[in-house]
């Protein structure tokens, strides 16, 4: 250690001890850092500037962290889990109480508990109690949502409580001097562990003792080949030991490793709220505006133009506020989400955040990893582009391969090249190992020597890097062999390809140490990471749907554009370098921006080119899904629209992800595409629908009032509301048509609908009103007469009127051409039938003088059914008017074309969203501790609250309890997850098949 290093440790002032006792135990010079371990603060030790635990000489290690070779006692380690906390991700708690409250904590709750208590303690006067009937029927309708959400939300998370306890992940520590298996989750800065061929290595550590191992990085860096590690070195929570064993000091547990720096990035991808709480919040604004409009147009009217007395107003108002808000608009669409994502469950598909099934509907590109996602994550010999050097063919080059790698124990590169047999035993038939030497990084080869029985002669084969070999081979090297050794290494580099030569010879003596007759080259094998079988098709099937797929890979240009070769996703793909060095541009793209959405892929991407990446397309106005299995993809998955973690992703990336499959592959992800849009079409037609009713509700009663002085009871209009919403329910099962391209919200288009709809509707009953009033053409056909306009039943028959007309628009809405060619499903169907059978009834029979209703009878009952199928038919070709009308004069401003030049306009406006969410996210960093507000109070079960993103369980608790599905993980599969971060949804639904 240089002594400008040891300069830099200056003693720590903080009284806080990192292990909360005196005791020092040092290794080797131990004087050589100039600090006192018993005032260092957790805040010191992990400070880069100070120490760094990831570079420093093992005996600083030991020092800084006052522990040796046998590990912490007991009492030690108890002590610093108090300094350090538990080795996790931190989990957020909900209470109970403000979980049930939060049902009843949005704008459009906040109207009907305004019409609640406008009901109890405004409603009174002139003799008459208060209207406790409405009172008490707003209170069930709001109690009874929350009870569901809170019984199924309470529920789902005491499941995955349950569930946690059952697998918390399991290491191997040295305590006391004694090993011993315990929770990874008790481990601390200072315990020494041991980890061996097939564990998952639970917490940054640096070995201590290393036996030939070498670790799988690939979740971390996207790396596929695994990497040596020597006493010293480095290794990161949730990489994968693949050979040998050893034993290693933890320097960092929780948030203080990869793992957390990680989960850290996450939680910097703020997005503020989903994409659907904003649509949801627009639509709610959309209809309070129209209610407040009209409620002040009564008023006015009313009061001074009227001179009404108070109660008989305060009851018109009610009216209003009853039937214009949807208040089951975030109920319907939580059940139309839930239930799509049992269905996408069924297809393999774990949704953790339910909202983003909307937004799977919109995305206009998918930016996938390579490794692991788009490929096998596993090495494979390319057998039809083998090199051949001599008279040996290309069957007779594997054999030999698989003649110098081991059979068992096997490191990546031996795996492959026996595997390329058509029949593995063939690695040692007919053969007999006299001496085998494995790899080893200085020789950087491996050699085999063995008796052929069926002649008894002894050879020698050896594979390993081309260099190596070529300078190990005496026999038939000219200069024409090396050229073309030469020109076939750098052919295969252009193609992504790593290369592995072979070289055999004969040893006349017949003994294992015998001098051989010289080697001579015989083959050049390719190394490659396959293509999955279905990726090609996959990609082709997201292309069809209007969905661009660009490659983000950690891996070489080289190997990205051999992957995108083979899989037809196009060749036009750069280093992510390239992304912060605008000067290089010239000739290829006119701005970042034009260059990020033109490009087929980037290659050599950190996190934080991914994440800027998804940024930028977000910013020219795409919906981005990304596609991912590692650590290295966690701040990608967070910020894009959609993060989807691939099957066998590590807990970090499905940690982060919105969507997680659970079946290897991409073609998952089509499924999840074509539902998510069928999802989305009766979402759509809902908000239409809901929105027509507000219109309808407040333009038709507000206009009765003007015109006619007509008192409405508010209690019919919460029957109305109560039955209406419940047959809503069922749109969540409608049978729609998916879109053939990507899915979004034109709310101009939708509100347009909704106003030209409330009109139509508000109309029929206007003509209805006036040609009952004011001449006697149902009286003439055995309707009886009304002695004036509120007539109690009057009132009914005008319930009835608004109920069936209102409630058959929905089947106009759901439907692209005339209602009757697209068949809706069962239970919409019996839902209206139903729902309008017992509003007949009403109309009919009921006598509630309580609130001003009395049965009209059978003959206006068919008159008003008749009169509403008539004004029922029109609603088609209203339908039609206005999609011709949007389709010619609307201009959609939709995002540029993925692979189309960019304008100006475009890039600075892509320029200024950048500049806005760069100054938004420094706003979110100031005031990090104010909880958000806006837009998320009108989905509260479709929170995307930030401070979930990375509690999976909390996301994944609604599938736990509506799938039904016992939840069960295989002991194979626990190793693997054996990782100390791991999210224990994550670890549970992982096993779900």
């Amino acid at each position: 250690m240089s002594s400008s290093y040891e300069a830099e440790k200056a003693p720590a002032s903080s009284a806080t001890s990192v292990t909360g006792g005196p005791h020092v135990t040092t290794v080797g010079d131990a004087t050589a850092l100039n600090v006192d371990p018993n005032t260092l603060t957790v805040a010191d030790l992990y400070d880069k500037e100070k120490f760094d635990l990831e570079t420093m000489d093992n005996k600083h290690v030991f020092q800084l962290l006052q522990c040796g070779p046998e590990g912490l006692t007991q009492s030690e380690a108890e002590a610093r889990i108090h300094k350090f906390g538990p080795n996790r991700l931190p989990e957020k708690k909900i209470n109970p109480i403000f979980q049930f409250l939060s049902f009843m904590w949005n704008p459009l709750s906040w109207v009907m508990e305004a019409a609640a208590i406008v009901a109890i303690g405004l409603s009174n006067g002139q003799g008459q109690p208060p209207d406790w009937q409405d009172f008490v029927g707003i209170i069930l309708l709001l109690l009874g949502n929350s009870c569901i959400g809170f019984y199924e939300e309470r529920g789902a998370g005491k499941a995955v409580e349950a569930l946690m306890a059952a697998l918390a992940p399991q290491c191997k520590v040295k305590r006391d001097g004694k090993w011993e298996t315990m929770e990874a989750c008790n481990l601390v800065p200072g315990d020494i562990i041991s980890i061996g061929i097939g564990d998952v290595v639970p917490a940054d550590s640096r070995m201590v003792v290393s036996n030939n191992v070498k670790i799988d990085q690939a979740a971390l860096t996207g790396e596929s080949l695994p990497v040596g590690k020597d006493a010293g070195d480095e290794v990161f929570s949730g990489s994968t030991v693949k050979q040998g064993e050893a034993e290693a000091i933890v320097i960092g547990t929780g948030l203080n490793t990869f793992f957390g720096r990680a989960a850290s990035l996450v939680a910097g991808a703020n997005e503020g709220m989903g994409h659907l709480q904003q649509v949801l919040a627009r639509i709610g604004n959309f209809c309070i505006v129209s209610i407040a409009i009209f409620l002040v147009a009564e008023i006015f009217v009313m009061y001074p133009g009227f001179r009404y007395r108070y109660r008989r107003g305060m009851n018109n108002l009610l009216v209003l506020l009853i039937g214009g808000i949807p208040i089951a608009m975030p109920t319907v669409l939580s059940v139309t989400l839930a239930i799509g994502a049992k269905q996408l469950a069924e297809h393999k598909a774990i949704v953790t955040r339910i909202s983003a099934i909307e937004e799977l509907a919109g995305v206009t590109i998918l930016c996938s990893d390579k490794t692991g996602t788009l490929t096998l994550n596993e090495l494979t010999i390319k057998t039809d582009s083998v090199k051949q050097y001599s008279d040996i063919g290309t069957d007779d080059i594997l054999l030999f391969s698989a003649y110098a790698s081991r059979v068992e124990n096997q490191d990546a590169i031996d795996k492959s090249v026996v595997d390329s047999l058509h029949d593995t035993s063939l690695a040692r038939q007919g053969i007999e190992v006299l001496d085998f030497i494995p790899f080893n990084p200085v020789d950087k080869r491996t050699q085999v020597t063995y008796r052929r029985l069926s002649d008894n002669t002894v050879h020698r084969v050896s594979k390993g890097m081309s260099q190596i070999i070529q300078e190990l081979c005496t026999r038939d090297m000219t200069p024409e062999v090396e050229a073309r050794l030469h020109e076939d290494v750098d052919e295969f580099a252009m193609r992504g390809l790593r290369a592995l030569a072979v070289a055999e010879e004969t040893v006349p003596s017949g003994t294992a140490d015998g001098e051989g007759s010289g080697f001579r080259l015989i083959g050049l094998l390719p190394i490659f990471d396959p293509p999955r079988h279905d990726t090609k098709e996959t990609i082709d099937r997201a292309i069809d749907l209007g969905v661009h797929v660009k490659m983000i890979t950690g891996d070489q240009l080289a190997i990205a554009k051999e992957t995108g070769r083979e899989l037809g996703m196009g060749s036009s793909m750069y280093k992510a370098s390239i992304l912060n060095k605008p000067d290089e541009l010239a000739g290829i793209a006119n701005s970042v921006d034009e260059l990020v959405l033109r490009a087929d892929g980037f290659a050599g991407v950190y996190p934080e080119h991914k994440y800027e990446i998804v940024e930028r397309l977000q910013n020219l106005g795409h919906m981005v899904a990304m596609t991912g299995d590692g650590v290295n993809d966690a701040p990608a998955l967070a910020k894009a629209n959609v993060g989807v973690a691939v099957a066998d992703a590590s807990d970090a990336a499905r940690s982060a992800a919105d969507i997680v499959l659970t079946e290897a592959g991409l073609s998952t992800i089509i499924e999840a595409f074509i539902h998510s849009r069928i999802i989305f079409q009766r979402m759509r037609n809902y908000a239409i629908y809901t929105c027509s009713v507000t219109i309808r509700v407040v333009t038709t009663f507000s206009i009765l009032v003007f015109a006619f002085k007509f008192d409405f009871p508010p209690f019919l209009v919460l029957i109305l509301a109560i039955i209406n919403d419940g047959t809503m329910m069922t749109i969540s099962t409608d049978r729609v048509k998916p879109s053939r391209h990507p899915n979004s919200w034109n709310l101009k288009e939708i509100f347009a609908y909704a106003i030209v709809y409330g009109c139509y509707l508000t109309l029929s009953t206007l003509i209805f009103f006036v040609v009952v009033a004011k001449t006697n053409f149902f009286q003439r056909h055995g309707c009886k007469a009304f002695t004036n306009h509120n007539d109690f039943s009057f009132h009914s028959v005008i319930y009835l009127q608004v109920s069936i007309l209102s409630q058959g628009l929905i089947f106009v809405t759901r439907s692209q051409g005339f209602f009757f060619t697209e068949r809706p499903s069962t239970y919409l169907m019996l839902a209206f039938m139903i729902a309008q059978f017992v509003a007949t009834i009403i109309t009919v029979y009921a006598n509630w003088g309580f609130t001003e209703i009395y049965g009209a009878g059978w003959h206006w009952a068919g008159a008003v059914w008749i009169w509403d199928i008539v004004w029922f038919v029109p609603l088609d070709f209203v339908k039609f008017g206005m999609a011709a009308i949007i389709e010619r004069f609307v201009v959609a401003h939709g995002p540029p074309t993925a692979g189309e030049p960019v304008t100006q306009e475009q890039v600075e406006l892509a320029r200024q969203r950048t500049r806005m969410s760069m100054e938004a996210s420094q706003a979110v960093n100031r005031i990090s501790t104010i909880p958000s507000r806006g837009a998320s109070y009108y989905a509260p079960r479709m929170s995307d609250h930030v401070s979930h993103r990375r509690n999976f369980g909390n996301r994944v608790k609604h599938m736990l309890t509506k799938t039904g599905k016992h939840v069960t993980m295989d002991n194979n599969e626990l190793r693997r997850l054996q990782s100390t971060q791991a999210q224990a949804a994550s670890r549970v639904l992982s096993g779900n098949n």
